[in-house]
């Protein structure tokens, strides 16, 4: 029986496709294998977004090389750069981001030789949403569902539209199939996963907007909770967010991103939306979810992003009621507009700005998580320690990683009292105990 390992780069999408790859194996007879020394194919599924990214994955792929066993290398990198990885020794096999539907076979096929090793294809030719198996391995609680892929946006900076191809949608029967399949295999929470989310089913004739979508998910699938991945400020809308806030079915967890805080520097980026557009969403999701963890991407360092530019941002954020950042240093990409824009920022000074962001990002998370101490909130519990000595993890609607000491099952609902948060921004909190009724005791 052969044995397989994935290694996994970037966003949700890629461990929505990692998860599909191990189960599509599985189901031709493949074991996984937990340690290094037993690997027949390794295969490393790849992220380009940043030239850190980049570097990442060669150096994951060096690593499965120098382990043993065959090696695939799959994911956006392939896509964008495989010259790059062809010059890796070791690498059995490269595959694109085009036909998904036929990776398994591609990656099975490694574990003979004489094969074509760079099996490579422009990914705009793509039309349709591949359907691949359905991911049901691992024993875990929260499931990442690919719903979509790809992007027509062509922001100045980005290199996914290259690596992913235009945008397409899973059909909407298939989507509320396979939220059912996974429901009915234990999993208590699904994340709805895209590289355009916002996107999902524009690609359609006639189209079916994204809230049509979530609407036939909770007429259908009330017994999960399904979370949103990344949202663009101008995909989101009322009736998005009077869903989420009158619906238990959905989390209470919004990511936007903003990338800058500057109308000019947005602009220069090739973003569909202003400064303004993004404080209003934010401000009106707050106004009618109170409780709603709200997260933002910042991209820090784009040329001609002056001081007072940076500033902007910083102000922006600092006057918000967001939760948490991601914050990201400019990488030029290869072919991207930007690679050859003037006004080039030095990277000490990307590294300081990134700093002083990242410092406010801390503090809007250690505010948020300090409202919560003292009140009782529901968790999905995601890994139970077994014993009330070791704590067990927790996660909240509204995305709040916890530490919880006491007994907890995993993949159940639990309420919680939040308790404490430490310096480092860790969460800890206890099982409610729920008083039992005289009758039920026989009394």
């Amino acid at each position: 029986m052969a044995k397989f390992r994935i290694i996994t780069l970037g966003c949700k999408v890629n461990q929505s496709e990692s998860e599909s790859v191990a189960q599509g194996l599985i189901d031709k007879g493949w074991e996984v294998s937990n340690g290094d020394d037993s690997v027949d194919v390794w295969v490393v599924n790849t992220c380009a977004v940043t030239a850190k990214a980049a570097m990442q994955s060669r150096g994951e792929v060096r690593r499965a090389v120098r382990s043993g066993g065959r090696v695939v290398v799959t994911g956006c990198y392939a896509q964008t750069d495989p010259g790059e990885i062809e010059r890796i020794d070791g690498v059995e096999r490269i595959l694109g981001t085009a036909d998904k539907d036929k990776q398994i076979e591609l990656i099975s096929s490694a574990l003979h030789d004489g094969q074509e090793r760079v099996i490579h294809r422009d990914i705009r030719e793509e039309t349709c949403f591949p359907l691949t198996p359905l991911a049901v391995s691992g024993g875990k609680t929260r499931a990442f569902l690919k719903i979509q892929d790809g992007c027509d946006s062509f922001c100045t900076y980005c290199i996914v539209p290259y690596a992913r191809g235009r945008s397409r949608s899973m059909p909407v029967f298939e989507v509320l199939k396979r939220i059912s399949a996974l429901q009915k295999r234990g999993y208590r929470e699904i994340v709805l996963a895209g590289v355009h989310l916002g996107r999902y089913g524009m690609d359609f004739d006639p189209p079916v907007s994204f809230v049509e979508l979530l609407q036939r998910i909770k007429q259908r699938c009330d017994s999960v909770l399904i979370r949103l991945s990344s949202l663009e400020p101008n995909e989101i809308n009322d009736d998005m967010i009077a869903l989420v806030s009158s619906s238990d079915g959905f989390c209470r967890h919004f990511h936007i991103p903003l990338q800058s805080g500057d109308d000019g520097v947005l602009k220069n980026m090739g973003r569909p939306y202003t400064s303004g557009l993004f404080v209003s969403q934010v401000q009106k999701i707050h106004e009618r979810i109170p409780d709603a963890a709200i997260g933002a991407d910042v991209l820090v360092g784009f040329p001609g992003e002056s001081d007072s530019r940076f500033q902007n941002t910083c102000s922006l954020i600092e006057s918000l009621p967001l939760t948490y950042l991601h914050v990201f240093p400019f990488s030029p990409r290869k072919g991207t507009p930007a690679e050859k824009m003037s006004g080039k920022i030095s990277e000490p000074v990307i590294n300081q700005r990134c700093k002083m962001l990242r410092k406010i990002g801390s503090e809007k998370k250690r505010t948020f998580y300090n409202r919560y101490i003292g009140k009782e909130t529901n968790a999905l519990i995601i890994g139970s320690s077994g014993s009330s000595h070791k704590p067990s993890k927790g996660l909240t609607s509204n995305y709040i990683p916890l530490k919880i000491f006491g007994n907890t099952e995993t993949n159940t609902i639990a309420k919680v009292r939040i308790e404490s948060v430490d310096p480092g921004l860790t969460v800890f909190a206890r099982p409610v105990e729920t008083p039992t009724r005289k009758t039920e005791i026989g009394i």
